[in-house]
C-alpha cells in the first residue's frame, strides 16, 4: 500500500480541478465508474454535487469509495 497521494486533474462542470488521492483510492474510484458505465469525471461531478460544504472533494471521494464497497460487502 502506498501512503503517498497522487494528484490528478478532473473536469467538473467545465472547470478543471486537481484532486490528490492514494493510488488505491484512484483505482477503486475508476473501477466504480467503469462498473457504472460512466466517465470518471462524471462520477467525480456526482460526488462533488452530493458532498457537504465542509467536506473537501478528495475526502468526499474516499468516503464514497468506502461506502460503495461496504454496501457490496453487506449485500454478499
Amino acid at each position: 500500500m502506498s501512503a503517498r497521494p497522487e494528484k490528478h486533474s478532473l473536469t467538473l462542470h467545465g472547470h478543471r480541478t486537481s484532486v490528490s488521492l492514494e493510488p488505491e483510492f484512484w483505482d477503486a474510484f475508476r473501477r466504480i465508474a467503469k462498473a457504472r458505465g460512466m466517465p470518471l469525471n462524471a462520477l467525480a461531478a456526482e460526488v462533488d454535487e452530493a458532498r457537504g460544504v465542509d467536506a473537501g472533494l478528495a475526502s468526499a471521494i474516499r468516503v464514497y469509495v468506502l461506502t460503495h464497497f461496504q454496501a457490496q460487502l453487506r449485500s454478499d
